[in-house]
């Protein structure tokens, strides 16, 4: 899908042309990480520079397998929400790419006022970094729900429907899960009842949209429940919640140590044994 762009605006770079794609990718990050951008918000981008950011990365994302298999150091990161500030608070905190190499576990957009921004940078540094920087789905990453959460009235506002439909081609998209270093299990949600081998995430085909059920579902929808044995029903009505029973047959099977995932605020006080959010 294409976005027309105005007339007299810079044409994005010329395909294999890599000099000039890494010049244009740094110029837009500047844009959206500068003084200007934590000053004046919303940032401006041009519709061709937003065309070209989903157009290279559907490329990017999708060179990538399903289930990414990445190493340590790496710093993870859960739910952003359109909180923009708060994107660039972290990497000031946490480091700059590609000086640090970066694990994010989906839900970009909706709820906050700047989802345009955190997509667009998230997506520039993928483009810029792609073997240190690495963005899995979330469940807002699907049409369905970012249509009703605030995202399609933003780009709508913003830019125009269109827009929304090509961010929703780059969620569709996006890889589902990863493992860092043999050891540490990551996706979005959870754990699911169909989840019986690794191939089963690596054949989930893409681009996809998000099923009300099933294994790329419950991956994305699903919540550890300390008070429960075995699967149980999910009060956001889709999808399952697990015990930790659960928990620990699964990191026996696959050997792995700990399940990262984001999805729900993180309190200090609830007990998710080998569960980190």
């Amino acid at each position: 899908m294409t976005l027309e762009g105005k007339s007299g605006e810079a044409t994005s770079p010329a395909a294999g042309d890599t000099k000039s794609k890494w010049a244009y990718l740094d110029r837009i990050i500047a844009r959206l990480t500068g003084l200007n951008a934590m000053l004046r918000l919303p940032v401006s981008l041009s519709p061709e520079e937003l065309n070209y950011l989903c157009k290279e990365g559907i490329e990017t994302l999708m060179s990538e397998p399903t289930l990414l298999e990445l190493e340590a150091p790496i710093k993870v990161c859960g739910d952003i929400h359109g909180q923009y500030l708060d994107l660039l608070r972290l990497f000031e905190y946490g480091g700059q790419p590609p000086d640090c190499k970066y694990l994010f576990l989906g839900d970009y957009v909706d709820r906050g006022k700047h989802s345009i921004e955190t997509i667009c940078l998230l997506l520039a540094f993928k483009i810029r970094y792609p073997d240190k920087f690495f963005i899995l789905r979330g469940n807002h990453e699907c049409a369905s729900i970012n249509r009703i959460y605030g995202f399609f009235d933003e780009c709508r506002r913003r830019y125009n429907a269109k827009t929304w439909k090509t961010f929703c081609d780059v969620f569709n998209s996006m890889p589902i899960a990863a493992i860092i270093d043999d050891r540490i299990f990551c996706t979005h949600g959870g754990l699911s009842p169909e989840l019986t081998s690794m191939e089963q995430i690596k054949r989930i085909p893409r681009p996809t949209d998000v099923p009300d059920q099933g294994l790329l579902c419950d991956l994305l929808w699903s919540d550890p429940e300390g008070e429960i044995r075995g699967w149980g029903e999910n009060d956001r009505g889709v999808s399952f919640t697990f015990g930790e029973d659960i928990v620990g047959k699964f990191l026996a099977r696959f050997d792995f140590d700990l399940i990262a995932r984001a999805h729900q605020v993180s309190f200090g006080e609830v007990k998710r044994p080998r569960v980190f959010g």
